[in-house]
């Protein structure tokens, strides 16, 4: 805000002062929420970070079973197997708010796998494999959920802490240079009617003085 612009009033002064008070409850707000989306993005980080691992473990066992079930079973055996499994279609999303930032919540059905395949063509280790999958499905899902999160949660961040800058480093200051600019002209007016009243009265004095000397 220019001072050049704002004219030296009460009403002037009162009405930046509210301003005043609003941009700094506003960048208090601020604040607050991107301290509470940086704990929540924290703690999703170390989820996701957790799983991850578990996940790369996981596909390492499900991939070494399914590499000595082709060696014993053959490699066209495994992949008619593999054909029967039906596709997963019980993936649900919904969503909760923090702090006004909307994520999502991915669910999926997580009751015991049932063979889709008989046995008698199979061995321990394609069953093996085919329970590692199922694990590392249900892993994905809580992954895919974590890392849309974790980017929502950071570009909200991003916005909050631009804004919460830009009440910092110039909205407020601007609101507090404006008011000391116009706390410092009227001061300054208070002063010359003070001087200007002193003046008069004492020219009053002086004329009353006169006019009873010449009485």
């Amino acid at each position: 805000m220019n001072n050049q612009t704002v004219f030296p009033t009460k009403g002037n002064l009162l009405n930046i002062k509210k301003s005043l008070g609003l941009a700094r409850m506003g960048f208090e707000l601020m604040d607050r929420k991107r301290n509470i989306l940086i704990r929540e993005l924290m703690s999703l980080i170390d989820r996701a970070k957790s799983i991850r691992t578990r996940i790369d473990e996981t596909y390492s066992r499900a991939y070494a079973a399914l590499q000595r079930a082709n060696i014993t079973l053959g490699q066209n055996v495994c992949a008619d197997i593999v054909s029967t499994i039906p596709l997963e279609d019980s993936v649900e999303i919904s969503y909760r708010s923090v702090m006004g930032v909307e994520l999502p919540t991915v669910s999926i059905q997580t009751q015991p796998p049932e063979l889709s395949y008989g046995l008698h063509a199979t061995n321990s280790q394609l069953d093996y494999a085919y329970l590692c999958f199922q694990q590392v499905k249900v892993m994905i899902a809580e992954l895919a959920e974590l890392e849309n999160c974790i980017y929502r949660l950071a570009t909200a961040i991003k916005k909050t802490q631009s804004r919460a800058n830009a009440l910092k480093n110039i909205i407020i200051p601007q609101f507090e240079t404006s008011s000391k600019f116009i706390s410092d002209a009227l001061e300054e007016k208070e002063r010359e009617d003070f001087s200007r009243l002193k003046v008069i009265k004492s020219t009053k004095e002086r004329k009353t003085e006169e006019e009873s000397d010449l009485s």
